[in-house]
Order: C-alpha cells, then sequence, then structure tokens
C-alpha cells in the first residue's frame, strides 16, 4: 500500500480532480483574529500551512521510525497542513484530509497551494493580472494545478507556476486559510 497516496495524486492532478479544503470555520476565525496556538518545539503557528521538501516523503502512523509507513508522496512541493508536532516529527493533514507523521526536515516553509475549482465544475480557474477580478485574465487553471503563493491579502493570492502568474481568488486554494495575509 506504500504507493497508494502517490497512485492517487497522479489521477487526481491527471484526471483534474478538485481538492477541497478542510479549514473548519473555527481555523478561518482564528486566522483571521491571531487567536492560533503555537508548536510546542517550533514556537510556529498550529495549524499552519507547509510544503514537502522532497520527492520522497514518507507519511508515517506516528511519530518515530518505529511506525509503519502509511503511505508516501513523490512530489516536491505539495503543500500540506501541519496539525500538531512531537518532537522532531510534525502531523500533517493534506488536501484530501488524510494525515499522517512527517519528519521535520521533509518539509518547507515555502508556501504553495493547489487549485481548487468549485465543486461540481469542471470549469477552470481564473488567473487575472491584478487583484481585481475586472482586471485582464491571464490564465485559467484546471483543478489540482500546483503553484508557488507569493503573497496573499486576505482575499486574492499572487500564484506563479510553470507559464502562469498572476493573482486568484483565495477561496480557489487549498494550502491558504481564508483571510490569511501574508508577504
Amino acid at each position: 500500500m506504500l504507493g497508494w497516496k502517490a497512485g492517487l495524486l497522479g489521477l487526481v492532478l491527471m484526471a483534474g480532480g478538485v481538492p477541497t479544503g478542510i479549514v473548519s470555520l473555527g481555523v478561518a476565525s482564528a486566522w483571521a483574529a491571531g487567536d492560533l496556538a503555537t508548536g510546542t518545539q517550533s514556537g510556529l503557528p498550529i495549524p499552519r500551512f507547509v510544503s514537502l521538501k522532497s520527492d520522497r516523503v514518507n507519511v508515517r502512523g506516528g511519530p518515530t521510525k518505529d511506525h509503519e509507513v502509511a503511505w508516501v508522496f513523490t512530489r516536491s512541493g505539495l503543500p500540506v497542513e501541519i496539525t500538531a508536532e512531537y518532537d522532531n516529527w510534525r502531523r500533517i493533514r493534506d488536501w484530501e484530509g488524510s494525515e499522517g507523521w512527517v519528519y521535520h526536515s521533509l518539509l518547507s516553509g515555502r508556501r504553495t497551494a493547489l487549485i481548487a475549482g468549485p465543486k461540481g465544475s469542471g470549469d477552470p480557474v481564473p488567473v487575472y493580472e491584478s487583484a481585481d477580478s475586472h482586471s485582464q485574465v491571464t490564465a485559467r487553471l484546471e483543478a489540482g494545478v500546483l503553484g508557488s503563493v507569493k503573497r496573499c491579502n486576505g482575499l486574492w493570492c499572487r500564484i506563479v507556476g510553470d507559464g502562469f502568474d498572476g493573482w486568484i481568488e483565495q477561496e480557489r486554494l487549498w494550502g491558504v486559510y481564508p483571510n490569511e495575509k501574508f508577504d
């Protein structure tokens, strides 16, 4: 079952599957208010989004190398949400809601996001020249496309990827919180 997650990811990205966010209103409210817990090891906010640093990341059933490998990610840059810390281990959640433990050095603070199309719609998501839906559309992206998030203003994020650079509505991304702001 090691290749299960890697195989499913290929299907999701190739078939244009729709990644869905699993952000509760409580998390969104906490981000907006700046009322987040901090990790006991890192001192950073919990929960928080990070990305996978390596092309091969083992996700384990618990926070030690003695725990079995539940699945393996095989693509660097994918966004994951850190939901807990234990020593040098981080419990992560992916865009499908699956959770497991990853060694901290396999994660990067670089922000990335997956395009999440509207549920039940196969329509591409527009990328705009500026943070305004009346500005010029510079690209249209399928659900599941990965990009680097450069900044977010709470409603819009600037996202850059292979063949695109522009602004997208923040709610269309999995890898940033609603109302989250950063440069």
